[in-house]
């Protein structure tokens, strides 16, 4: 019962619906009630002062706006008010603070203006609630939906196992499996949980963990992994561990314990605020007590002192960042870029040092036929290798099937898989066998005449199988891990543009040397294991901004870890949910587009804060001074907000 229930720690969290989409919903929700009550409250202002008919007379239009506008501001706007309210108590200012402090008395304005003191303000604050709530609402879809990447995870593992009790075969929930019991794996099954072979022979995809894009063979006495997927035999596996110490839910406890480490950079709205509220607050007061010491007037006074907190309180500047992050994450989509986190726009155009991970970012993450050294016609000699490889389920089977591309193929009898050797068959009367220096050893070939040319393939990390009739040497096929088609271009560029570019793979050296030389990076960091991918990330981050890109479950810590983690989209699912930046194109130029769309809505969204603020600054000495009609703060205030949202738009125009 105790190995059930440890099980069970790992789904302990409630990962049915992510917190983001709770929140996103529940702003959309608030958005669209406080502009039902904001219209009619703008309506009934607009149509007083502009117009010179009053759609309902005073004071009755007061008492409605009053009532339409309470639940906009103390209901809807409860998040921003209650925030506000604490900031101000505790000296940590932000927008909220300014957004508070002005609905809150732009509200009271209207109750008190039938004390004929003071000016009704209280539509204003209605408008200015429903403005920040908008930006809100912007910027949580901005943000995207995180924490589903563990759920993702939790997805990954297989649901059921078939083991063997009593002598028969029996199918059980994955929870139920204890160690010591032995799980049979067909092909194309994943194998349940971590465990070690008894009996079979197979060969398993381990590249969703390792990032290995060849199956690794698996004999008795071999470990796998769980979540793995079994290719061409039947292994018989037996648990050695479950729940929460299999590898799995090690990597889901990493992505967790990254996930609640990265802080966010705070805005730099909030910087600008931090100062910008307290001057305001000080301002305002400032003017009140001048105004009242001035004209002993209390109603002035006060009028004066709330319009410099309504035409301060910039609600542009709750529209400033997230508009121009919704442009540029829609600009960065059209181009395969998808922007997950908001902040990696902010940080991207910080980044140092680029980190890539090798197999199925640099490269395909799939073999192919590189070199071929034929003693015979090449075209001979990939006719009858492709014929019987054609047999075989190995992915370097298929590569050698692929690049001889036969529209026909030889008669093959006797056919063998040679496990982690090679492959055997007969083609008439002649005996065929493909294989590695083992193999070739076993069947004393000797090698003396091919040695150099396996040297060399070898030296450049790549895998060589060898053809042989009738114990002659045909010639040698090279096969590898080949480059995606821009790698080099994309690397070359953020060479150029001084960027640290660091390659990092599970791979020996010399494989790992041999592919950074082709693309031109100058460091390697060769055979990490997968969960030590964070830890030399965070070495890494001693020395500057890092970004990470990369594709697979194992590097879902060190995308997170990172400052800016950018999963390919061609990549399992998991990295792609760990990634602040998505490339769906699986394309390296992504990256540099990437930094290039960052810095160009970087701008953009300074350019907004600049907006944001200017009207206010200009208009507040105007306020002081005690010649700003609350009409005018109005229109100021949605002047900044569309001057705002248009400069955003012109961002579609910047070359990405």
């Amino acid at each position: 019962m105790k190995q059930k229930h440890r099980h069970h720690s790992m789904h302990e969290h409630n990962h049915d619906e992510p917190i983001e989409d709770k929140e996103i919903r529940s702003w959309k929700w608030r958005l669209l009630l406080s502009w039902i009550l904001t219209i009619p409250i703008t309506i009934i202002m607009l149509s007083e002062r502009f117009f010179g008919f009053a759609i309902i007379e005073m004071p009755y239009s007061i008492i409605v706006i009053l009532i339409l506008a309470f639940p906009v501001i103390f209901i809807f706007g409860w998040p921003t008010i209650k925030g506000g309210i604490r900031g101000i108590f505790t000296f940590y200012f932000n927008m909220d603070s300014l957004i508070a402090l002005g609905t809150v008395i732009a509200y009271l304005t209207g109750i008190f203006s039938f004390t004929g003191i003071v000016l009704d303000y209280s539509g204003v604050a209605a408008m200015i609630m429903a403005f920040f709530t908008t930006g809100k609402y912007v910027e949580a879809k901005a943000r995207g939906r995180a924490s589903q990447e563990i759920r993702k995870l939790l997805e990954l593992g297989a649901k059921k196992a078939r083991v063997i009790k009593n002598n028969e075969e029996i199918e059980i929930p994955i929870e139920e499996i204890e160690v010591g019991n032995v799980m049979i794996i067909k092909p194309g099954e994943k194998i349940p949980t971590d465990g070690i072979v008894v009996k079979g022979e197979s060969s398993v995809d381990e590249s969703m963990v390792t990032g290995e894009s060849l199956p690794v063979e698996k004999l008795k006495g071999s470990n796998v992994i769980g979540a793995t997927i079994n290719q061409d035999g039947i292994l018989y596996v037996k648990a050695t561990k479950i729940g929460k110490d299999t590898f799995l839910a090690h990597i889901i406890e990493l992505v967790e314990e990254a996930q609640g480490t990265k802080v966010p950079i705070q805005k730099l709205a909030d910087k600008i605020t931090s100062i910008f509220v307290p001057t305001i607050l000080v301002i305002a007061f400032v003017s009140l007590v001048t105004w009242f010491f001035v004209t002993n007037n209390i109603s002035r006074s006060l009028g004066v002192a709330i319009s410099v907190l309504v035409i301060a309180c910039p609600c542009a500047l709750g529209l400033a960042t997230p508009t121009a992050l919704m442009v540029g994450s829609g600009m960065g989509a059209k181009r395969g870029i998808l922007i997950r986190k908001g902040e990696a726009i902010q940080t991207m155009k910080e980044i140092k040092i680029i980190v890539f991970d090798k197999t199925g970012t640099i490269t395909k993450g799939k073999p192919e036929v590189t070199d071929i050294n034929a003693f015979i016609s090449e075209k001979e000699l990939l006719n009858i290798a492709a014929s019987v490889e054609k047999l075989s389920e190995h992915p370097i089977a298929k590569a050698i099937v692929n690049k001889a591309n036969l529209s026909s193929y030889k008669k093959v009898t006797n056919f063998k898989v040679l496990r982690g050797r090679g492959v055997e068959g007969k083609i008439g009367k002649d005996q065929i066998i493909i294989g590695n220096q083992t193999l070739m050893r076993e069947r004393n070939i000797p090698l003396d005449s091919i040695k150099k040319s396996i040297e060399k393939y070898e030296n450049e990390g790549k895998t060589t199988m060898i053809v042989v009739k009738n114990k002659t040497i045909l010639g040698i096929i090279a096969v590898a891990d080949s480059l995606k088609d821009d790698s080099i271009q994309a690397i070359n560029i953020l060479n150029k543009k001084r960027f640290r570019t660091v390659m990092i793979t599970g791979d020996n050296e010399i494989t790992a040397r041999a592919i950074a030389k082709q693309v031109g990076i100058k460091e390697v960091i060769a055979s990490v294991l997968p969960e030590d991918k964070a830890e030399k990330v965070k070495e890494l981050q001693k020395r500057g901004m890092v970004a990470f890109v990369g594709d697979g479950i194992n590097d879902a810590p060190a995308l997170k870890q990172s400052n800016v983690g950018i999963a390919m989209g061609s990549g399992t699912d998991i990295a792609i949910e760990a990634g602040d930046i998505v490339l769906t194109k699986s394309s390296l130029i992504g990256v540099v587009q990437a930094i290039k769309l960052s810095k160009a809505t970087f701008r953009k969204i300074k350019q907004n804060l600049f907006w944001a603020f200017a009207y206010n600054t200009v208009a507040i000495p105007v306020a002081i001074a005690g010649f700003l009609h609350p009409v005018i703060a109005e229109i100021a205030m949605a002047l900044s907000s569309v001057t705002v949202v248009t400069n955003a738009n012109l961002l579609r125009r910047a070359r990405i």
